[in-house]
């Protein structure tokens, strides 16, 4: 308790702190709440920014980005029945009609003071349980982070899209991506074609830019813009009173353990736990039909989980090295520009900024509650911005931000480049995150599986035989195994339906 109290002077320490705090929130606000542009888009953007900060300034200024903008989604979703990002999809559901009848700054209100304690119940979680995983990190070795890894991008093609085949491809795509440029061990340049740009193969920065960014940017291109009806804000003192907080105990509690235990699972976010805390509170309810209708514990159940799921995530990124879902790939970035490694021997070489970034957190989710909550109405013109005017100029930061990571045109090139491959897979229904997570995770796969046949001298039987190791590579078959009989069970079932009709 006394470290966690000692980080926060050191935050302070630079007045510039409180300037990136409030300008951090506001930006990522203001991504959550404009459909199409997310908090993953927002933290990629400004992440060249910090190329010349240092560790604590940088880390202020992206993870209030990512709370603000976690947060921020459930303003248009509530408003205008958009989801500003795929985290606040539940949060329509019954957000819109509350609005439709009146009775918007309720539902608003509700969902601003649940994201907050959402966002600090995963801040605890974090707390309590990084450190006992960053010691269980320490045992493992070569062999089991490689299973460890692999387990990661298996669960993340599982769950990610309706399709398992769809999500292993996404995850091999990814992959080859990675073995672009030099290899891991030795240096040797694969897949290049000649082009020396690439010895160092594709560059994080403009590679996860282009395709969490520039591929959004292009598919709301192609939408066409009409005038946003947007529900009428009528101010009535703090929204919710007393007795139906109170009522709320059980569901927030149980949203927010969903959404933190889903963001410590890799790879997964708050796209999944919204959806999932939403079906969980409707069949625990003694009103199921109700929801859907305009009840506030609809709105509970999302907000509250999709921001627990901000300190879950993190929980991964900061033990393991292996992000929790696509936003927190893009912070690991802000890690190893600044020669940081997240991984098991982060808590014991960096123990005062891992409290300085729980500290960071919890400012930060302060500060989203009160601009959020004061700032209501400003944020709700942003929604009447024209895209015409509006993704122009995302576009254009997006190339300044990706040229100024070194100074190069070959970045800019990158970018597009994934862009576009985004764009086309989504037309394919691929699942992006799968691709991140490929493209991260593939290095480390294959520095820890040469690494791991270098000790046993060519050997795979360790990969199988250890414990843990074994543990997890039969976590990956059973998974596999599983969503493919029900996934045929469920197509042969649609089949017979089609026949029947």
């Amino acid at each position: 308790m006394s470290q966690f109290l000692a980080a926060f002077p050191q935050i302070f320490a630079d007045p510039m702190a409180y300037l990136l705090i409030v300008a951090g929130t506001i930006i990522g606000i203001i991504f959550g709440c404009i459909p199409g542009l997310t908090a993953g888009m927002a933290i990629a953007l400004f992440l060249p920014l910090t190329f010349r900060m240092d560790i604590v300034p940088s880390l202020t200024l992206l993870l209030a980005l990512y709370i603000g903008g976690i947060s921020g989604g459930l303003i248009s979703a509530i408003l205008i029945k958009i989801p500003g990002t795929p985290a606040s999809i539940a949060t329509v559901f019954d957000g819109g009609p509350m609005a439709d009848r009146g009775d918007a700054w309720k539902a608003l209100s509700v969902g601003i003071v649940f994201s907050f304690l959402g966002t600090i119940f995963g801040i605890l979680v974090l707390c309590l349980l990084a450190p006992i995983l960053g010691k269980f990190s320490l045992s493992l070795g070569m062999f089991e982070y490689f299973s460890v890894a692999i387990f990661s991008l298996t669960l993340v093609a599982v769950l990610c899209g309706a399709s398992l085949t769809k999500g292993l491809l996404a995850c091999l795509i990814g992959l080859f991506m990675a073995t672009v440029g030099a290899a891991p061990i030795d240096g040797f340049t694969r897949f290049t074609m000649g082009i020396h740009d690439l010895d160092a193969g594709f560059k994080e920065v403009p590679a996860l830019v282009g395709l969490f960014a520039i591929s959004e940017l292009l598919n709301c291109g192609k939408e066409e813009s009409g005038n946003v009806k947007m529900a009428k804000i009528n101010r009535k003192g703090f929204g919710i009173s007393r007795k139906e907080f109170a009522g709320q105990t059980v569901n927030f509690l149980r949203s927010s353990f969903i959404g933190t235990f889903i963001g410590i699972l890799p790879g997964i976010g708050g796209s999944v736990c919204n959806l999932l805390a939403y079906g969980v509170a409707k069949k625990s309810s003694k009103y199921p039909e109700k929801f859907g209708t305009g009840i506030i514990d609809g709105i509970v159940a999302s907000e509250a989980s999709n921001n627990a799921c901000i300190g879950g995530t993190m929980v991964p990124l900061l033990t393991l090295g292996i992000p929790g879902d696509a936003v927190t790939a893009i912070l690991l970035g802000a890690f190893t520009i600044n020669g940081l490694t997240p991984g098991p021997m982060f808590y014991q070489e960096n123990i005062k900024l891992i409290y300085v970034i729980y500290a960071l957190m919890f400012v930060c989710s302060i500060a989203m509650f009160v601009i959020q909550y004061f700032g209501i109405k400003g944020f709700t013109q942003l929604l009447k911005v024209p895209k015409y005017i509006l993704l122009p100029m995302v576009m254009v930061l997006c190339i300044i931000g990706s040229f100024g990571t070194n100074n190069r045109i070959f970045d800019v090139w990158t970018l597009l480049l994934w862009g576009v491959l985004g764009f086309i897979l989504t037309k394919f229904d691929l699942p992006l995150t799968p691709i991140i997570m490929g493209f991260i995770l593939g290095p480390i796969c294959e520095k820890y599986l040469r690494r791991g046949l270098m000790m046993s001298r060519g050997s795979f039987l360790p990969f199988v035989t250890r414990p843990v190791s074994a543990i997890f590579l039969g976590l990956c078959l059973v998974m596999i195994v599983v969503t493919f009989v029900s996934q045929m069970v469920k197509l042969s079932r649609s089949t017979r339906g089609g026949k029947g009709a």
